[in-house]
């Protein structure tokens, strides 16, 4: 019978207290605590924007076609959370079982309503925000390049779209703001929060 170099390995026939899917990222140098962790944060902080995205986007009254833009992308950062939080569990970690240390953790600050909520503080608010996010899933990028790439795949999808949602918000806060024209270069979603790269269509990813 023809040698089979994959058929065994570290992880025994029958263990169900590790994987193979983490026995290789380990192999290639992975901190997988640190990595899962490192998620943990990230996701943290996109659920958190989406919470106050929402609270945003309401008080862009009088702006629809920038409340048209925020909710893309408060709809898109849902689908982020929704996207990496089953890789977490995958790497043997698990979101806070209360939602205040899930909070606390977030990678990013609070995007709070600013006072007082103009328009242009707002714009502001988002832009920081998703400067945040770039960063963030940029490190992530980073850790995972070459080594890991079912996480990378998914940061990376991540990152494509924190990276669009920035140049919106530049356009939007240097017209508001400043009154200088930096186009993005932005094309209308087909549908609110569609998440061309982030969602698994038609995979059920809400």
């Amino acid at each position: 019978m023809a040698d089979k170099p994959h058929a065994s390995g570290r992880v025994k026939p029958g263990d169900v207290t590790t994987t193979v899917g983490r026995e290789v990222l380990e192999a290639r140098g992975i901190d997988v605590e640190m990595l899962r962790e490192k998620l943990v944060d990230a996701i943290g902080a996109e659920f958190t924007t989406y919470y106050y995205y929402s609270i945003l986007r309401m008080w862009l009254a009088g702006n629809e076609d920038y409340k048209e833009i925020c909710e893309d992308a408060r709809l898109e950062d849902r689908a982020h959370f929704e996207l990496v939080l089953p890789r977490v569990y995958e790497l043997g970690g698990q979101i806070p079982r209360d939602i205040r240390d899930f909070a606390d953790r977030a990678s990013c600050p609070d995007a709070y309503l600013p006072d007082p909520p103009t328009t242009a503080a707002i714009l502001e608010v988002l832009l920081e925000a998703e400067r945040c996010a770039i960063r963030t899933w940029s490190e992530i990028c980073d850790i995972t390049h070459g080594k890991d790439p079912r996480t990378y795949d998914m940061a990376s999808r991540i990152l494509q779209e924190e990276i669009e949602h920035e140049a919106w918000f530049v356009e939007l806060l240097s017209k508001e703001r400043d009154g200088v024209i930096r186009p993005s270069g932005h094309f209308r979603r087909g549908n609110p929060g569609d998440a061309p790269h982030s969602k698994n269509n038609p995979f059920y990813n809400p």
